[in-house]
């Protein structure tokens, strides 16, 4: 599934590090083109009154909903940023923008004149938002993020959801490297599984082949993973962070 190589004396080659440039007020993309951008959803990102503004009346009693703090400033953000990020490539205000849900969860622009498949995915204080022109299964994109920590449940994680020759893979790699194989292996399933948004804990369609997925490091500290039919070289893709507009 993943394109990722392995040195010869078996070690993963590391995944490229994302140089991220200020994104556009108007955005254009061409068929067969990634867009990645960056929100921050810390207090650095998206002023919260005014992220809160950008929200549809769904995702604003979502928020209100949740407890915990930090991570409701977070989502607040994050959709905020996704918003706004569609709304460069739509010429739309961010708060008009509507969605389609499916099955799984993922959404999906209701009614736009341009047709965009995105995703999102956040963590810790950062979001990234895939972009690619076109709707249909050909042109869905999944994207994972994940802040890398320590945990103590690799092999018992990688027993339940990964294919044997990854979980082989992982208890094979010398101790330093199996937390690195174990994210890459993590962030590879979730963006497969939001591609075509069957979510994680459904089966692939019969006869559905898996996506291509490429790895990147968007910041020290995180890895990432890009799921779609077909994807041109992290080397091409536009890697683009939100400046917020007020």
């Amino acid at each position: 599934m993943s394109t990722q190589r392995q040195d010869e004396d078996g070690a993963i080659t590391a995944p490229p590090t994302i140089d991220w440039t200020a994104g556009p007020s108007r955005c254009e993309i061409r068929s067969g083109a990634l867009h990645l951008w960056r929100i921050r959803t810390d207090a650095h990102g998206i002023e919260l009154e005014h992220a809160l503004s950008l929200l549809g009346e769904h995702q604003r009693a979502r928020a209100a909903r949740m407890r915990h703090l930090p991570y409701r400033e977070r989502y607040v953000r994050a959709h905020a940023g996704l918003r706004e990020i569609l709304s460069r490539y739509l010429d739309a205000p961010p708060g008009s923008l509507r969605f389609d849900y499916g099955a799984a969860g993922k959404p999906a622009l209701a009614g736009a004149v341009l047709p965009l498949s995105f995703n999102l995915t956040t963590t810790g204080d950062l979001a990234l938002v895939g972009v690619c022109a076109g709707s249909g299964p050909s042109e869905e994109i999944g994207v994972d993020c994940e802040l890398i920590r320590p945990r103590r449940d690799i092999e018992a994680v990688a027993q339940r959801m990964f294919a044997p020759e990854t979980v082989h893979a992982i208890k094979a790699a010398p101790p330093p490297e199996r937390l690195a194989r174990f994210y890459r292996a993590w962030t590879a399933l979730e963006a497969d599984a939001k591609a075509d948004g069957r979510g994680l804990f459904r089966p692939r369609p019969a006869g559905a082949q898996p996506p291509a997925v490429l790895h990147c490091i968007p910041e020290a500290g995180y890895i990432a993973a890009i799921a779609r039919e077909t994807l041109p070289p992290v080397s091409d893709w536009s890697t683009l962070y939100l400046l917020p507009q007020a």
